[in-house]
């Protein structure tokens, strides 16, 4: 049957259809469309920039000096000790009485008993591939006191070696592991209002960037007014 005729047929099947159901299950107009708007681009005139006003967190690996990985398995590794090897490695930020985190460092004596003390700001390892190589990741969280910022790394095997593939510390009110993904959660200064800070594994950078930094209204109020909104600022985490 030629493709015409065919198409014919359908049609008219298609109204019988219609016409016998009635009203019940029939299209009904959803309204008016909006006019789709293209956006407008400002000021063409303008050079463009070549380097960043400022760091956007672009990310940096560190290995983890003195940890061992006994066959190449980190669920094998001592988060304490890992923790401990940051310390060392950065005694600007954790040694002596004027290190801005100097009170984690005191707590550290707290960690490694059975049971374990509420004291010590090492928080629960978890466990999972967030770089797609097939083998299990370490994320792990600890506090910075004596300020209320929590520290958020990623851990993965490189070559035997353990090596910090993540950094970030904020004042954090929840963390999420989603695919390839880190999400953090941090309050804003506005009511109502969230910041949400999206890590994401790059295979060809091996290791994770700052793909989302953005505010979201957490739907508790009344959304904020295009004049009082606050714009998102770039993350104050500390890339190592």
């Amino acid at each position: 049957m030629p493709r015409p005729v065919r198409t014919a047929l359908a049609a008219a099947l298609l109204l019988a259809t219609a016409a016998g159901c009635g009203d019940a299950g029939g299209l009904q107009a959803a309204g008016s469309t909006p006019t789709a708007t293209s956006p407008a681009k400002l000021w063409p005139q303008l050079t463009p920039a070549s380097s960043p006003a400022w760091n956007y967190d672009d990310g940096e690996t560190e290995v983890m000096k003195g940890i061992a990985v006994p066959g190449d398995d980190v669920r094998k590794v001592d988060p304490v000790a890992v923790v401990q090897a940051e310390i060392s490695q950065h005694p600007d930020d954790y040694s002596g009485s004027k290190a801005t985190y100097h009170e984690t460092t005191r707590r550290m004596a707290y960690c490694g008993r059975t049971p374990a003390d509420s004291r010590c700001p090492v928080l629960k390892a978890y466990y999972r591939d967030l770089t797609g190589d097939g083998h299990a990741d370490l994320t792990l969280g600890f506090r910075l006191l004596p300020g209320n910022q929590t520290a958020v790394r990623v851990y993965t095997v490189q070559g035997g070696r353990l090596v910090q593939v993540m950094s970030n510390d904020d004042a954090v009110s929840q963390v999420e592991l989603a695919g390839h993904s880190v999400i953090i959660h941090a309050p804003s200064d506005l009511a109502d209002y969230e910041y949400r800070f999206q890590w994401t594994w790059d295979p060809d950078q091996h290791l994770f960037l700052l793909t989302h930094d953005e505010m979201l209204h957490l739907g508790k109020g009344p959304k904020a007014s295009p004049s009082s909104s606050a714009s998102p600022s770039p993350s104050p985490s500390a890339t190592r």
